[in-house]
């Protein structure tokens, strides 16, 4: 159907009955072939993050690790992650998402094998920061993507197969290693290389993938946009106008860089709220995930690993279940019910010293089910706060946020369980989940039927 770009700019109220907006488009095979290319860097970036704690343990005799060195090697990725997204946000929204979308992945599996040869720290440190930056690419380019390819009534669940997959990767991790972990003194090198089978697969589905509409219409070029509408989602699809704040309309919509306007009083607060929200989540995630058989280990659980794998697989029944209410309930009371539950079931396990072995598993899986299920959102709500225009630039600070802090705490882990035990980890971890869930009912603004350009 031949329409005129004038009609095409119409709003869905506006538009004629042979028309549907973008956002409002029927879900297709293309929409799920975007989805899975995102969820398969996702995996691939979990199953990195999950593998290392259990490889550490077992490459501890060989590498002569003392627990600062467990401790950098343990936050490695989570630091190079906040270097990759801060850089990553600005250049996704400056130069698209495309580049980085279809061949960081490749450049992820050649990192991956190259950890199969290292003999010092010092080489699997560098490594896993360059895997880490990689990843803090794929964190804000995947999801921005996604999220901007998604249809409005579908977005949550769309974007919780990301939460679905990361979990997946992560427990995956966790259940090659706890199989591996018997099979002699080198088998470290191998579980760390193993992370290079499914980036590389994720590559061969990611080379095809065209940029977001959305993006090239803020940039001007409606004609490739509207094209690769017709051509991947359907002929009738129309793009609506990009809502205009009063402030923009009298700067000009291309005065400051996104940088400068992102940290703008019109944005602050939601930036504030996109990284403060995102760091308290996944700071109890990273250190207890990271290092769970040492936590298990010093509450006195007999066999450290397979409390460990538990703790792991209901991270994803946890993200799975999870995914079945995103659009179900608001944004707010998913969030902050996710808080002060999983703040009062870990607050429990303050007297796991005083409680059976089976029961302080018991706890911490249901832990494991609330915050994995909540985490769903680090996928999602950021992006809701936040215009195309804006979008992967906030995206890259709130990850770098969440993982400078969770890289900090990832690192004090080892010594404050060796030095304090693991209870004391514990109530850092429930301190965090507190006053997150305290600043979220203050100043987190409701977003579940957002327009992404309003």
């Amino acid at each position: 159907m031949n329409i005129s770009t004038r009609t095409r700019f119409e709003s869905a109220a506006d538009a004629t009955p042979t028309t549907v907006a973008f956002e409002n488009a029927p879900l297709t095979p293309f929409h799920l072939r975007v989805t899975f290319a995102g969820t398969g860097g996702q995996f691939s970036d979990g199953f990195v993050l999950g593998i290392i704690g259990i490889a550490l343990a077992i490459a501890t005799p060989q590498l002569h690790l003392n627990a600062v060195w467990l401790g950098v090697l343990g936050a490695a990725s989570l630091a190079g992650l906040f270097a990759g997204s801060l850089f990553a946000g600005s250049f996704v929204d400056r130069f698209g998402r495309r580049a980085l979308f279809n061949y960081d992945m490749a450049l992820f599996a050649v990192i991956s094998v190259a950890q199969f040869w290292v003999t010092s720290p010092t080489q699997l440190l560098i490594l896993r920061l360059l895997l880490g930056i990689t990843l803090g690419f794929d964190y804000v380019v995947s999801k921005a993507l996604v999220v901007e390819y998604s249809p409005l009534r579908l977005r949550g669940r769309l974007l919780s197969w990301l939460a679905i997959a990361w979990a997946l990767g992560y427990a995956c991790a966790y259940v090659v290693g706890y199989l591996l972990k018997d099979h002699g003194p080198d088998i470290w090198r191998v579980m760390l290389l193993s992370s290079a089978v499914p980036a590389a697969v994720v590559f061969l589905f990611r080379v095809r993938i065209p940029e977001s509409p959305l993006w090239l219409q803020r940039k001007g070029r409606t004609t490739e946009a509207l094209a690769i509408i017709r051509d991947n989602i359907g002929p009738n699809i129309v793009l609506n106008r990009p809502a205009e704040t009063a402030q923009t309309a009298q700067a000009g919509s291309s005065s400051g860089s996104a940088i400068t306007k992102v940290f703008s009083s019109q944005w602050r607060m939601r930036l504030f709220i996109a990284c403060f929200f995102y760091m308290c989540l996944v700071i109890p995630y990273f250190s207890l995930g990271t290092f769970s058989p040492m936590v298990f280990a010093s509450l006195h659980i007999q066999d450290k690993f397979l409390a460990g794998l538990i703790y792991n697989v209901f991270l994803l029944v946890g993200t799975v279940a999870g995914a079945l209410v995103v659009d179900r309930i608001s944004r707010r009371a998913f969030l902050l019910w996710g808080f002060f539950l999983s703040a009062i079931v870990l607050a429990c396990l303050s007297f796991g010293s005083h409680l059976p072995g089976t029961a302080v598993v018991a706890l911490f899986a249901v832990f494991a089910l609330v915050l994995s299920g909540t985490n769903n959102l680090c996928f999602l709500y950021p992006q809701e706060l936040f215009t195309t225009e804006l979008r992967a630039t906030a995206l890259g600070f709130a990850v770098a946020a969440s993982r400078i802090g969770s890289a900090v705490t990832t690192f004090l882990f080892p010594s404050i369980v060796a030095i304090y035990g693991g209870q004391a980890a514990v109530y850092l971890c429930v301190v965090v989940l507190a006053v997150g869930g305290v600043t979220c009912a203050i100043w987190a603004p409701e977003t579940r039927h957002t327009s992404l350009e309003s």
